[in-house]
């Protein structure tokens, strides 16, 4: 379980040294990576779909399904961190943990015990989450261009942008792993 207690919880190194070419092609360096998470994310949508109906009947998460899905979302949070400058260090190929990589999502998924009422409503009661995640969001996506003009010149994002990105990006993966049926306990309204 995560330190904060939430069963999912994104830990990052600090603000580190980046390589400015790597900087400006970024989003080009990201693009093999957009495309094999773009398919597992399409299997992973399928996996969840049919844990929905599983949880539902008989209130058990299988493991397999469910370390699929998490498995998936750690692939994710490595692109996430390297995409939104978090780190500089190229994302491997690989699902699970990296305890390695500087971008490390940790998920200790629900398997038995899950509550079917607030597995049948997930869909509508994320939506308070969405809505202010989708403001945090904006204001994430304006800092990362920042950041990336800082680092341009700078060759680092300076602390308190990088805290903020990382803390985004930390809320957005408990909503994702709740949204996809990891845990039933509700992500709070945090950045830490």
């Amino acid at each position: 379980m995560a330190a904060s207690g939430y069963p999912v919880g994104l830990d990052v190194d600090g603000p580190a040294a980046q390589n400015r070419l790597s900087v400006l092609l970024r989003l080009i360096f990201a693009i093999p990576h957009v495309i094999v998470l773009y398919i597992l994310l399409l299997v992973a949508e399928i996996v969840v779909f049919i844990s929905w109906w599983v949880i539902l009947f008989t209130g058990k998460l299988p493991a397999g399904m469910a370390n699929f899905v998490a498995n998936v979302l750690q692939w994710g949070a490595r692109v996430g961190g390297y995409y939104a400058l978090l780190t500089d260090k190229y994302p491997p190929f690989a699902m699970g943990e990296d305890s390695s990589y500087p971008v490390r999502l940790s998920i200790t998924p629900q398997l038995e015990g899950r509550n079917r009422l607030t597995v049948f409503f997930r869909i509508l009661m994320v939506i308070p989450q969405a809505i202010v995640l989708y403001i945090v969001t904006l204001v994430a996506e304006i800092l990362v261009f920042i950041s990336w003009i800082v680092a341009l010149f700078t060759g680092t994002v300076p602390a308190g942008m990088h805290n903020f990105i990382a803390g985004w990006l930390r809320w957005e993966l408990r909503v994702n792993a709740y949204m996809l049926l990891l845990t039933d306990q509700y992500p709070p309204f945090s950045l830490n």
